[in-house]
């Protein structure tokens, strides 16, 4: 017999939810719920594996372990989770080290040199923000920093998406990728401001990419809009639409 039932109970009200709350938080009746914590029933294993992934336990601690006579140790176990994902250090690359990133990106001693930030919200992975300028991802103002995750091989790049593009040919620059299946050697890089066109950069030349996970910007002022170049823009896309549809037919 397993101490699942037991779990439950010490680890629903450890979270101060009644056993409605934890059996919708679960997916399963209330009254199993009840039928677990007294032990009159054993839980599913896709239970206990879907209250393994929300209290980040393993099936061997929910099975095997009495937490409530363990709660120290517990807890302790996950303050330390949560202390050391709050640690997890972002290197930041302002504009004025991109050249220097483009040497030293791979020299562990350069970038153990960049400051670094915080961001407790996301969760576990490789992160580091880059300052970027100019205007070819409007509305993303010049200036902002983007936070990005590492993506570890190019077979992972999702199209459409934004990525920070490292590359031994135009340096570090923020665009949406849109992958050709017929074209395996070569990225298409798109700005999100129409007027800039799309380009090519051959993947052998690219260094690094980071998907895009959070933009970290200053407050706007409000816009003053141009009519004008508001109607440039639109031709723009449209020529670039027309220019799209021309190249798959």
């Amino acid at each position: 017999m397993s101490f699942a039932g037991k779990n439950f109970k010490y680890l629903r009200k450890l979270r101060g939810w009644t056993q409605e709350d934890f059996a919708n938080k679960v997916g399963i009746k209330r009254s199993l719920v009840g039928a677990y914590e007294e032990e009159r029933a054993e839980p599913r294993l896709e239970v206990v594996e879907t209250v393994c992934s929300i209290f980040k336990l393993s099936l061997e601690d929910v099975l095997l372990k009495e937490l409530a006579d363990e709660g120290e140790s517990y807890m302790a176990k996950r303050r330390k989770l949560k202390m050391g994902a709050e640690r997890s250090n972002i290197q930041f690359v302002p504009v004025k080290a991109a050249a220097g990133y483009l040497a030293g990106y791979n020299d562990p001693e350069f970038v153990d040199e960049l400051n670094t930030f915080t961001l407790p919200m996301l969760g576990p992975g490789e992160y580091r923000a880059f300052e970027i300028i100019g205007d070819s991802m409007l509305p993303t103002p010049s200036g902002s920093v983007i936070v990005g995750e590492k993506v570890e091989n190019l077979e992972y790049v999702k199209s459409n998406q934004a990525y920070i593009v490292v590359s031994r040919t135009d340096g570090i620059v923020y665009k949406r990728i849109q992958k050709e299946p017929k074209l395996q050697t070569t990225l298409t890089l798109v700005s999100d401001n129409p007027q800039y066109p799309p380009y090519t950069v051959k993947s052998e030349d690219i260094a690094e990419v980071w998907q895009a996970q959070m933009i970290l910007s200053r407050p706007m002022e409000k816009p003053v809009w141009d009519v004008n170049q508001l109607a440039t823009v639109v031709n723009t896309l449209q020529e670039q639409v027309n220019s799209l549809k021309s190249n798959r037919t």
